[in-house]
Formats: structure tokens, sequence, C-alpha cells
């Protein structure tokens, strides 16, 4: 009925470059199939970026269990840089090669999304980031989308079914249609009131018919202490200086004592108008910059073939691994060690490229998108101005 892909489909192989489904055909016909190390790795990041978080190595894992693959991996909601290997798989390369297509699916978009999200957040400080853009993209695929967003660092997000499979609630105000359907903001702030939950915040969006600042002085006399926030979202065509809105707005529901009321803004919201509006804005409800962000442009390549090292040109060859200092932050990406590496200050470094399938089997801890966000979180405070 619709134009998707199943996760049967996926499990398949059936979402795979034909060229793929050829060369399995070829090798297995001459007897050449070969036991391969290939890894993913993106060589320079989008937005002329210096870091990007990484997202999608839960799916990848999910696919590869059951295959009689060994694999090491990043953890999802790493940071890393461009030319540290992400994903790392060992095997028979006719036992998975049918999946690098899905595999990169699966990390370029998801990546991009967090470090957007992220940007956003790093942005914003301590106001909140809510995921507006699922309506952007098919709507297939707006789990994904949201879920990236949220442990890239984004707050809240707007689907029901995102915020069933993240365990927490949805996020939202109130769209234009139920004012235009009302026939005026107060009334359909007043609806709202009578007929939401008392737990849903009283969030009224006041650029519909009139002037914001009035607007949100009516809303304040109809629903007085009941009246939570109030979300901008002017369109273009009239917001002239966009931030003396939100001051005039800010100015007079102060000057009425309700200086409790928050300010929302949206509509074509990005980091760096958060940069401009965090001191007078209490929150942000981003759309199209964060669902749409650039992919982050991974690629998958075999690095040794029966325990050689050997790689196309371009490439660099052989096993490697990724080490971490935990007291500097320097990051190195070597030739696989297996003994330990001090950094050049002094203290060992860790490996961050960790074993996460053995034969088939996942030996890693699933964990929930709070613990990877709130890790995230954490990792983000080094890059916040």
């Amino acid at each position: 009925m619709f134009h998707i892909a199943t996760e049967k489909d996926i499990t398949d192989g059936k979402i795979t470059d034909v060229y793929f489904e050829r060369t399995v055909e070829i090798l297995k016909k001459k007897g050449k199939d070969a036991h391969v190390v290939a890894e993913v790795v993106c060589r320079e990041l989008p937005d002329n970026r210096e870091w990007a978080v990484l997202a999608g190595i839960d799916e990848c894992l999910k696919l590869l269990e059951k295959i009689n693959v060994n694999v090491r991996a990043l953890p999802e909601g790493s940071i890393f840089r461009a030319g540290e290997p992400v994903l790392e798989i060992e095997g028979m390369y006719t036992d998975f090669c049918k999946y690098e297509t899905a595999i990169l699916g699966f990390l370029c978009q998801a990546s991009g999304i967090a470090t957007r999200a992220s940007s956003c957040k790093i942005a914003a400080g301590k106001k909140t980031v809510l995921s507006f853009g699922a309506r952007r993209m098919h709507p297939a695929i707006a789990p994904m989308i949201e879920r990236s967003a949220y442990i890239g660092g984004c707050d809240g997000v707007a689907v029901i079914k995102s915020g069933e499979e993240l365990g927490i609630k949805a996020s939202g105000t109130m769209p234009h249609s139920l004012i235009i359907l009302m026939g005026d903001t107060v009334e359909a702030a007043k609806a709202f009131d009578e007929v939401i939950d008392p737990s849903v915040e009283r969030i009224v969006l006041i650029d519909t018919f009139n002037d914001e600042k009035i607007e949100a002085m009516r809303v304040a006399e109809a629903l007085g202490k009941k009246f939570s926030a109030v979300r901008l979202d002017t369109p273009r065509s009239r917001r002239g200086i966009f931030r003396e809105i939100v001051r005039e707005v800010r100015w007079e529901l102060d000057h009425i004592e309700h200086g409790n009321v928050k300010i929302f803004v949206s509509g074509g919201i990005t980091d760096k108008m958060i940069e401009e509006l965090r001191d007078i804005v209490d929150g942000f409800g981003v759309g199209t910059f964060i669902s749409n962000a650039p992919v982050v442009d991974f690629s998958m390549d075999i690095v040794e073939v029966n325990n050689q090292p050997f790689s196309k040109r371009g490439k660099l060859s052989g096993r490697k691994s990724v080490l971490y200092c935990p007291s500097c932050g320097a990051v190195d990406v070597v030739a696989k060690r297996r003994g330990e590496m001090r950094c050049r200050c002094g203290d060992i470094m860790e490996e961050k490229l960790l074993p996460a399938i053995k034969e088939g089997k996942i030996i890693i801890e699933e964990r929930d998108a709070q613990s990877i966000r709130k890790e995230v979180l954490e990792k983000l405070k080094k890059y916040a101005s």
C-alpha cells in the first residue's frame, strides 16, 4: 500500500544494491569467497564539523545478529571524528555483503540527525529543544528520526509513536487549524483548557490572526494562572526582526504580571537562530534543520583478506584500534594493538572500538534511549561555549 520496505525485506537482503547480489553469485561459482575484515569509516564530516554523534549502531547489530560474523563497534551515542572506524565486521564476505546498503543507510542518516540535534542542544544550553521535523520526511521513518534527534540531545519529540518507543510522552502545543476552526485564539485556548487533561501544559499559539503581543495578553486574561507558555510560529513574511517580536511579547507579559509564562518559538529554527534567541526564549521547536540533516557519508571497505592486510587505494589496510585518552581526551587511530598504548600525556589509552557480536551473538547489553541521551549530553559539555 505504501512505498516502504518491511523488516523482512531488510533482513532477507532485498534492500541491497544489485551488484552485491551479482558479486555473491560470481564468488560462489568461482570458489573465490574469502574471510575478510570490513570497516565503516567517514572521511569527511558534513557542515565542516570536527565531530559527529554516532547513531544507528543498534539497528546494525540487530541486522547482523545470527550471521556467523564477529563485530566490533563504537557504542551508540559515541562522539567520533572523520577517519575513525565506527564499525568492523569480520567473516566470510558472502555471508554479510548483501547487508552493506542497509548498514550504511542505518548509520548515515541517523548519525546526521543526531549530530544536528546535538548542535541545537549545545546552542540552547539549558533551554528546551523539541524535535518537530517528522512531518518533513517519510512517515515510515518517523520513529528513527525522532529517536536519533532524542539521543542527540533533543528534550522531547512530537510524534505519538516515537514517544511510545522512547518511553516518553510526545510533546506539542496546538496547530493553527484549531484556532482557525474555533475562529479566535482565545476561544481555541479556552476550548483546549476545557477539554485537554490538566497535566498537559497550556501552551497557546499566538500568531494566527493578530499581533502576537496583543494575543498573548488576551490569552493571559482568559486563562489566568493556567497559562503556561506562548508559541510563536510567525510566518517569515510577517517576522520582520523576529527577536524584537519576541521581546515585545516578553515585555507585555511581564508588564501584566505574567512573567512566569514561557516563550517557545518554531518555524525554520536553526542552531544559529537558537544562539541568537536563547537569552529571551525558553524553548525551541526545531523541524527541518534536524530531520533533513545532511547524512554522515560513511563507506564500507574491505581492509583484510584471509588474515592479510589488503585494501583498495585511498584506504588504510588492516584492522584498527581507535584509542581514547581519558585524561586529556586525545584520540588516535592506529594499527590494531593487543598491548597497552600510552598517550603523549602519559596516561594509558582506552580502546573505543569494542566487541559487539561474537559468532553471530550480540554480546553487549542493550541500552535504552534515555541512558544513551544522558551519556551524549555529558560528552557534549566539553563542546558547549
